[in-house]
């Protein structure tokens, strides 16, 4: 089925398409011209002078997306990687033959400029053009000027229109480019080794989630899409590399939210003799440097709550245990049964499965009623054994691990651990997580462990999630070039809003 969105006619579309024949019947094929820029449309303006008017020349190219005809001359804009610059064009500068090409041009079309810098009467920095070639026909308009493009839907299905027309939304997307490059930069600068590891694996281990499963053809396996990056990376550090990271694709077959999205990119870090309480400082030091490098302030406001969070104030501690009992209003909550808790879950308006599991409750309260709450920088510290077994226990209550989440916005950020590392105690762990399933089990993983693996802190942050957060954006569809969509016109099972 088209996706071609209803507004564009069939007249508008025919139009364009005979523009370009009777370009090629005169000797012009635009898709086989090409231009050389010699700078982007910022480092153009950039490179004015004050008072050296059309001293200054520079080649430039973009998307037209304003065209202002004055007759014998024209203001118009292009649009490149790094934004809108004007150009002015002449007909007693470009000449009779080249001036009447050029007005023949229509709103989408891509052209190169050659000229001059030069400042008009508004102060807008300007090429005064001495030579325009078109690069590229469009034969389909752009959506409509003064509306752009609003359907929720085009802008995710044609992210390509709404980079061009939207431009919060292009600043958006390209800020999120700018939060990965920084983060790299941070870890590289601290001697961390950037890796890549398996996305096809035969077994899903990690987390517990449900796996996209494919095929392996030419080796007749099955295997799962990554669902984290967490076991191999370790297996670096059993390696010798004492500080690696991946920034990765992770797949989990599961719900759409806005929060939620199937495919989604994660940060995981391990450093060896490190622990938690490591992971607390380096995650704190990388945000602090997103926001001084990348977002040049401390302080963002939450769009839900209009709270203004502070990166440089006092980041919270709080035990998970204490939460829980503050929320609940019972200081004795961990020694009721499962079906007191079930009933007093009942009383904060929550829904309990009924196979669910006493701590399955318990994380229910904090997930549905704490976290979202948490919207100031806030280290959730020692949460319950059974919700990781890839933690160290924590010595001083072995019900607990020693791990952290970093909640911020109303939403976890980046959960961390003091990673077990001994091979016995994580083969315990997930046998008990895995039930009667034991071809669950990387058993691979556990052999690496008895080689021996260095104490170590590990750490994961959502990479979208954190861009969600730092862009004020409503919905991870925001913050994702591409996101997964049901083809069009295609009917489906309804989309899970929560997962």
């Amino acid at each position: 089925m088209s996706e071609i969105p209803s507004e564009i006619t069939h007249d508008q579309h025919a139009v364009r398409r005979q523009k370009l024949a009777e370009l090629r019947a005169g000797g012009c094929d635009p898709f086989r011209a090409n231009f050389a820029p010699t700078h982007f449309s910022g480092e153009a303006i950039g490179a004015y002078v004050e008072g050296q008017e059309n001293m200054v020349q520079v080649a430039v190219a973009g998307r037209l997306t304003v065209i202002r005809d004055m007759g014998k001359s024209q203001f118009v804009k292009i649009l490149d990687q790094q934004g809108p610059i004007q150009l002015y064009v002449r007909k007693d500068v470009l000449g009779d033959e080249a001036y009447a090409a050029f007005k023949k041009l229509d709103l989408g079309d891509i052209v190169g400029a050659n000229g001059s810098l030069f400042k008009t009467k508004a102060g807008e920095i300007t090429v005064r053009a001495e030579k325009v070639t078109l690069v590229s026909k469009a034969l389909r308009p752009l959506p409509e000027k003064w509306h752009g493009l609003t359907d929720a839907e085009q802008v995710y299905r044609q992210r390509y229109l709404d980079l061009i027309v939207n431009p919060e939304s292009r600043a958006r997307l390209l800020q999120r480019s700018r939060i990965v490059a920084e983060i790299r930069r941070f870890l590289d600068e601290r001697k961390f080794i950037e890796v890549e590891t398996p996305v096809l694996q035969t077994v899903a281990g990690g987390a517990a989630a449900k796996p996209f499963v494919t095929r392996h053809n030419a080796l007749g396996v099955d295997f799962f899409l990554r669902i984290s990056l967490e076991l191999y990376l370790k297996r670096l550090l059993v390696g010798g590399l004492d500080r690696v990271y991946e920034i990765g694709r992770n797949f989990r077959n599961e719900g759409i939210s806005r929060r939620h999205n199937p495919e989604f990119t994660m940060l995981e870090v391990y450093q060896a003799y490190s622990d938690y309480r490591g992971m607390m400082a380096l995650i704190r030091d990388l945000l602090t440097a997103i926001c001084a490098n990348v977002l040049g302030t401390s302080k963002i406001r939450h769009a839900a709550s209009g709270q203004e969070i502070d990166f440089s104030g006092a980041w919270r501690e709080a035990t998970y245990k204490d939460l829980i009992r503050a929320e609940t209003g019972d200081p004795d909550w961990f020694a009721r049964s499962r079906a007191e808790h079930s009933a007093a879950a009942g009383k904060l308006g929550l829904g309990i499965e009924p196979g669910w599991e006493d701590f399955e409750i318990t994380n229910e309260i904090f997930s549905k009623r704490i976290e979202p709450t948490l919207i100031q920088p806030t280290f959730v510290l020692n949460l319950p054994k059974e919700l990781c077994p890839l933690a160290k226990i924590n010595p001083a209550d072995p019900t607990t691990l020693d791990v952290f989440e970093l909640c911020i916005g109303g939403m976890e950020i980046a959960p961390a651990y003091s990673e077990q590392n001994d091979p016995d105690a994580q083969r315990a762990m997930f046998e008990h997580q895995a039930g009667g399933e034991k071809q669950s089990i990387d058993q691979d993983f556990l052999l690496a462990l008895e080689h021996g693996m260095p104490p170590a802190g590990g750490m994961g942050v959502g990479i979208d999630r954190l861009c969600i957060l730092l862009t004020g954006a409503e919905s991870i569809r925001d913050v994702i070039l591409f996101p997964q969509l049901r083809p069009a016109g295609r009917a489906g099972a309804p989309v899970t809003e929560d997962r």
